[in-house]
């Protein structure tokens, strides 16, 4: 049986969509480009956060607080994408490490509150410019024009994404 499909392209990155010497930017191939530094990105991220002897989850919730006060626990849930079980749990857990303290809203006795401590304060202030230092290290490869541009583009994309309903 004989198919009319041209013969693979031997030379690396290219394939049948692509010319010689010039791999096409398929939709494909560009996910995995991003994919693949999105992975690397996270692999640097994960590790800059452990230095801080804090997991993820209160690593975002402290940064959460740092960034925006005093805020409702399911709030903060909602913008650190943890469950309310999972945010009770961290709550907990970062009342016994002393970094956060349960406060009752004034205005509305039954909403209760995470405020940072002193020590939480003091914490997550040195963890998080020692974690965006770890960060910068990254894109410090992209010149400022560079790094506007991939912002713009990462935004255009993300809107495109967001507008797509697929069945």
């Amino acid at each position: 049986m004989t198919t009319n499909t041209p013969p693979l392209n031997q030379e690396a990155g290219a394939n049948r969509f692509s010319q010689p010497g010039k791999p096409m930017q398929t939709g494909a191939h560009l996910r995995l480009l991003f994919g693949r530094a999105n992975k690397a990105i996270e692999q640097v991220d994960r590790a800059s956060i452990s230095r801080t002897g804090l997991n993820v989850s209160d690593f975002a919730i402290l940064e959460a607080l740092l960034h925006k006060g005093p805020l409702p626990i399911n709030t903060i849930g909602e913008k650190v994408l943890l469950t309310s079980g999972s945010m009770t749990t961290a709550a907990n857990r970062l009342e016994k490490k002393g970094l956060v303290q349960r406060v009752r809203d004034p205005a509305d006795g039954r909403s209760v509150q995470l405020h940072l401590t002193g020590a939480g304060q003091e914490l997550i202030e040195t963890a998080f410019l020692n974690h965006c230092a770890n960060l910068e290290l990254i894109f410090a490869v992209l010149a400022k024009n560079e790094r506007a541009e991939l912002a713009r583009l990462l935004k255009k994309i993300g809107r495109q994404a967001q507008s797509m309903q697929l069945p």
